[in-house]
């Protein structure tokens, strides 16, 4: 084989290796339209459309930004408490996580607050602590208590794996109204 049939066989898998990352931008591009088309025109859509972001494997920015106006229209607690998680693993996304997380704190019920204690990296614990005892749910308190005990600066989940601790993240759940495609 001569240098120059080795150059041009590389120069193909290179060209090829394009074509795909291409074919991929592309995809994900309409994908990211039609989510979009559903944050901007459908209620209580927005567990529907992080879902459908999770099967594309990514979007846009413009993507992002309309499944958090469709959350904080919505006022979704479920929605909010999702979209903060992501926002917390993918820390150049284009929104509010505060936003978000104020939204579950004050919107959210008792298994949401839990959720955002255990799985946020810095979750607001002193708030969360008043809202779950301002239940006055027993079990709640319960729960929080007992995870405040092993945890008490509550660094959520990520730090308590990394200390050789297990917890589980809580799943996405069931929210209002979801359809998925």
């Amino acid at each position: 084989m001569t240098d120059q049939s080795i150059d041009q066989q590389a120069e193909n898998a290179e060209n090829n290796e394009q074509a795909v990352i291409e074919q991929r931008r592309e995809r994900l591009k309409q994908e990211s339209l039609r989510i979009i088309e559903i944050a901007d025109n459908e209620l209580n859509s927005s567990l529907r459309c992080i879902h459908q972001l999770s099967v594309a494997g990514g979007a846009t920015e413009a993507t992002y930004i309309a499944i958090e106006r469709r959350v904080v229209a919505d006022q979704d607690a479920a929605g909010a408490y999702h979209l903060a998680l992501l926002a917390q693993s993918t820390p150049d996304l284009p929104i509010d996580a505060r936003q978000l997380i104020d939204l579950v704190v004050n919107k959210g019920d008792n298994s949401q607050l839990l959720a955002l204690l255990k799985n946020l990296l810095l979750p607001p614990v002193d708030i969360i602590k008043a809202q779950i005892l301002a239940s006055n749910d027993g079990e709640a308190i319960g729960q929080m208590n007992a995870y405040l005990q092993i945890n008490p600066d509550g660094f959520g989940s990520q730090h308590m794996l990394a200390s050789g601790q297990s917890d589980q993240i809580v799943p996405l759940s069931q929210g209002n109204n979801i359809k998925f495609d």
